[in-house]
Protein backbone atom coordinates (compact mmCIF):
# COMPACT_ATOMS: atom_id res chain seq x y z
CA UNK A 1 0.00 0.00 0.00
CA UNK A 2 1.08 3.98 -0.75
CA UNK A 3 2.58 5.47 2.43
CA UNK A 4 0.79 8.69 1.28
CA UNK A 5 -3.12 9.57 0.82
CA UNK A 6 -3.32 11.43 -2.73
CA UNK A 7 -6.46 13.37 -3.27
CA UNK A 8 -7.93 12.85 -6.62
CA UNK A 9 -9.40 16.18 -8.63
CA UNK A 10 -13.27 16.85 -8.29
CA UNK A 11 -13.26 14.35 -5.31
CA UNK A 12 -13.61 14.74 -1.92
CA UNK A 13 -10.11 15.98 -0.01
CA UNK A 14 -8.25 13.44 1.28
CA UNK A 15 -9.03 14.87 5.31
CA UNK A 16 -13.06 14.05 4.25
CA UNK A 17 -12.08 10.91 2.51
CA UNK A 18 -10.94 9.66 6.06
CA UNK A 19 -13.44 10.83 7.86
CA UNK A 20 -16.25 9.49 5.03
CA UNK A 21 -14.46 5.72 6.00
CA UNK A 22 -14.39 6.15 9.64
CA UNK A 23 -17.78 6.84 9.55
CA UNK A 24 -19.02 3.79 7.63
CA UNK A 25 -16.53 1.50 10.04
CA UNK A 26 -17.86 3.45 12.79
CA UNK A 27 -21.37 2.91 12.31
CA UNK A 28 -20.92 -0.91 10.73
CA UNK A 29 -18.81 -2.20 13.62
CA UNK A 30 -19.12 0.64 16.46
CA UNK A 31 -16.78 2.61 17.56
CA UNK A 32 -15.08 1.49 20.41
CA UNK A 33 -14.49 -2.02 17.58
CA UNK A 34 -12.58 -0.07 15.17
CA UNK A 35 -8.90 0.70 14.73
CA UNK A 36 -7.10 3.21 13.03
CA UNK A 37 -5.55 0.00 10.98
CA UNK A 38 -9.11 -0.73 10.00
CA UNK A 39 -9.85 2.83 8.78
CA UNK A 40 -6.53 2.74 6.98
CA UNK A 41 -7.10 -0.55 5.25
CA UNK A 42 -10.54 0.38 4.15
CA UNK A 43 -8.70 3.28 2.44
CA UNK A 44 -5.96 1.62 1.04
CA UNK A 45 -3.05 3.23 3.04
CA UNK A 46 -0.83 2.53 5.80
CA UNK A 47 -1.17 3.97 9.94
CA UNK A 48 1.17 5.86 9.43
CA UNK A 49 -0.09 8.25 5.81
CA UNK A 50 -3.36 8.62 8.31
CA UNK A 51 -1.32 9.86 11.37
CA UNK A 52 -0.53 12.89 8.84
CA UNK A 53 -4.22 14.11 9.07
CA UNK A 54 -5.39 12.56 12.48
CA UNK A 55 -3.19 11.52 15.43
CA UNK A 56 -6.07 9.90 17.59
CA UNK A 57 -9.09 7.83 16.71
CA UNK A 58 -10.99 10.55 19.10
CA UNK A 59 -9.57 13.26 16.42
CA UNK A 60 -11.67 11.56 13.97
CA UNK A 61 -14.73 11.40 15.86
CA UNK A 62 -14.47 14.98 16.76
CA UNK A 63 -14.08 15.49 13.31
CA UNK A 64 -17.22 13.90 12.77
CA UNK A 65 -19.05 15.15 15.67
CA UNK A 66 -18.64 18.98 14.08
CA UNK A 67 -20.39 18.65 10.71
CA UNK A 68 -23.38 18.23 13.08
CA UNK A 69 -22.19 21.89 14.44
CA UNK A 70 -21.86 22.36 10.70
CA UNK A 71 -25.61 22.55 10.29
CA UNK A 72 -26.40 24.55 13.28
CA UNK A 73 -24.32 27.29 11.94
CA UNK A 74 -25.76 27.61 8.17
CA UNK A 75 -29.00 27.86 10.37
CA UNK A 76 -27.80 30.60 11.95
CA UNK A 77 -26.25 31.96 8.61
CA UNK A 78 -29.72 32.23 7.43
CA UNK A 79 -31.23 33.89 9.82
CA UNK A 80 -28.52 36.50 9.48
CA UNK A 81 -29.45 37.00 6.06
CA UNK A 82 -32.98 38.20 7.53
CA UNK A 83 -34.42 41.62 8.46
CA UNK A 84 -37.36 42.00 11.17
CA UNK A 85 -38.85 39.63 13.95
CA UNK A 86 -41.71 38.32 11.04
CA UNK A 87 -39.02 37.65 8.57
CA UNK A 88 -37.53 35.50 11.58
CA UNK A 89 -40.85 33.95 12.81
CA UNK A 90 -41.95 33.19 8.91
CA UNK A 91 -38.62 31.46 7.73
CA UNK A 92 -38.18 29.16 11.09
CA UNK A 93 -40.53 26.36 10.25
CA UNK A 94 -39.05 26.25 6.38
CA UNK A 95 -35.26 26.72 8.61
CA UNK A 96 -36.48 24.15 10.85
CA UNK A 97 -37.58 21.59 7.76
CA UNK A 98 -34.36 21.94 5.85
CA UNK A 99 -32.09 21.08 9.58
CA UNK A 100 -34.12 17.89 10.08
CA UNK A 101 -33.37 17.38 5.82
CA UNK A 102 -30.23 17.83 6.76
CA UNK A 103 -29.73 15.44 9.45
CA UNK A 104 -31.76 12.84 7.63
CA UNK A 105 -28.62 13.35 4.80
CA UNK A 106 -26.14 12.50 7.20
CA UNK A 107 -28.15 9.69 8.88
CA UNK A 108 -24.80 7.81 9.50
CA UNK A 109 -24.28 10.06 11.60
CA UNK A 110 -27.41 9.93 13.51
CA UNK A 111 -26.49 6.16 13.64
CA UNK A 112 -23.26 7.30 15.51
CA UNK A 113 -25.07 8.94 18.04
CA UNK A 114 -27.30 7.06 18.56
CA UNK A 115 -25.47 3.89 18.85
CA UNK A 116 -21.92 5.31 20.92
CA UNK A 117 -23.26 7.02 23.56
CA UNK A 118 -19.96 6.32 25.65
CA UNK A 119 -17.73 7.25 22.71
CA UNK A 120 -18.99 10.41 22.50
CA UNK A 121 -18.77 11.49 25.89
CA UNK A 122 -15.19 11.57 25.51
CA UNK A 123 -14.72 14.17 23.18
CA UNK A 124 -16.89 16.54 25.77
CA UNK A 125 -14.26 18.17 27.28
CA UNK A 126 -12.22 18.86 24.01
CA UNK A 127 -11.95 23.05 24.47
CA UNK A 128 -12.66 23.53 20.46
CA UNK A 129 -16.36 21.21 20.79
CA UNK A 130 -16.85 23.33 24.16
CA UNK A 131 -16.05 26.57 22.53
CA UNK A 132 -17.85 25.79 19.51
CA UNK A 133 -20.66 24.68 21.60
CA UNK A 134 -21.08 26.89 23.53
CA UNK A 135 -20.87 29.93 20.52
CA UNK A 136 -24.27 27.76 19.27
CA UNK A 137 -25.92 28.15 21.75
CA UNK A 138 -25.28 31.73 22.56
CA UNK A 139 -26.21 32.79 19.11
CA UNK A 140 -29.35 30.59 19.34
CA UNK A 141 -30.59 31.88 22.79
CA UNK A 142 -29.74 35.95 21.59
CA UNK A 143 -32.53 34.57 18.93
CA UNK A 144 -34.49 33.40 21.22
CA UNK A 145 -34.50 36.67 23.79
CA UNK A 146 -35.12 39.22 21.13
CA UNK A 147 -38.25 41.08 22.08
CA UNK A 148 -38.85 41.76 18.95
CA UNK A 149 -40.32 38.84 18.11
CA UNK A 150 -43.57 37.90 20.19
CA UNK A 151 -42.52 35.60 23.12
CA UNK A 152 -45.19 32.98 22.28
CA UNK A 153 -43.44 32.53 18.81
CA UNK A 154 -39.96 32.63 20.63
CA UNK A 155 -40.86 29.55 22.44
CA UNK A 156 -42.54 27.98 19.86
CA UNK A 157 -39.06 28.64 17.79
CA UNK A 158 -37.05 26.93 21.36
CA UNK A 159 -39.05 23.99 21.33
CA UNK A 160 -38.84 23.35 18.10
CA UNK A 161 -34.61 23.28 18.16
CA UNK A 162 -34.67 21.34 21.24
CA UNK A 163 -36.81 18.49 19.81
CA UNK A 164 -34.59 18.12 16.86
CA UNK A 165 -31.51 18.21 19.28
CA UNK A 166 -33.27 16.06 21.89
CA UNK A 167 -34.61 13.79 19.65
CA UNK A 168 -32.32 13.47 17.14
CA UNK A 169 -29.12 14.52 18.09
CA UNK A 170 -28.58 14.05 21.71
CA UNK A 171 -31.15 10.79 21.82
CA UNK A 172 -28.38 8.11 22.13
CA UNK A 173 -30.56 4.99 22.98
CA UNK A 174 -33.11 7.11 24.72
CA UNK A 175 -35.51 5.52 22.35
CA UNK A 176 -33.86 1.74 22.16
CA UNK A 177 -32.93 0.33 19.22
CA UNK A 178 -35.30 1.63 16.20
CA UNK A 179 -34.97 2.60 12.78
CA UNK A 180 -33.49 6.55 12.74
CA UNK A 181 -35.35 7.26 9.90
CA UNK A 182 -38.47 6.31 11.65
CA UNK A 183 -37.47 8.46 14.21
CA UNK A 184 -36.44 11.13 12.09
CA UNK A 185 -39.63 11.46 10.82
CA UNK A 186 -41.98 11.41 14.00
CA UNK A 187 -39.47 14.17 14.96
CA UNK A 188 -40.04 16.22 12.14
CA UNK A 189 -44.00 15.68 12.43
CA UNK A 190 -43.54 16.90 16.43
CA UNK A 191 -41.67 19.57 15.06
CA UNK A 192 -44.88 20.84 12.75
CA UNK A 193 -46.68 20.38 15.20
CA UNK A 194 -45.07 22.87 17.39
CA UNK A 195 -44.63 25.60 14.49
CA UNK A 196 -48.16 25.18 13.73
CA UNK A 197 -50.09 29.01 14.41
CA UNK A 198 -52.36 28.86 17.57
CA UNK A 199 -55.48 29.03 15.67
CA UNK A 200 -54.58 26.07 13.12
CA UNK A 201 -53.82 24.37 16.08
CA UNK A 202 -57.11 24.76 17.57
CA UNK A 203 -58.89 24.34 14.10
CA UNK A 204 -57.28 21.00 13.89
CA UNK A 205 -58.08 20.19 17.10
CA UNK A 206 -61.84 20.76 16.54
CA UNK A 207 -61.86 18.92 13.24
CA UNK A 208 -60.09 15.77 15.05
CA UNK A 209 -62.96 15.93 17.98
CA UNK A 210 -65.96 16.34 15.36
CA UNK A 211 -64.37 13.25 13.49
CA UNK A 212 -64.69 11.58 16.79
CA UNK A 213 -67.64 12.04 16.94
CA UNK A 214 -69.25 11.68 14.02
CA UNK A 215 -67.85 7.95 14.22
CA UNK A 216 -69.94 7.49 17.68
Amino acid sequence: MDDKLVAVPDQPSTRERILDIALELFSERGYDKTSLRDIAERLGTTKAALYYHFARKEDILLELHMRLHEIGYDVLAQLDGLEGAQAYVAAWPRLMDEFIDRVAQNRDLVVLHLRNVHALEQIGTDQRHQAENEDLMERFSRVFANPEIPLADRVRMACSLGAVIAGLIDAGERFGDVEPAEVIELVRGCVNDMLRPPEASRQALQRLLTSDQSLQ
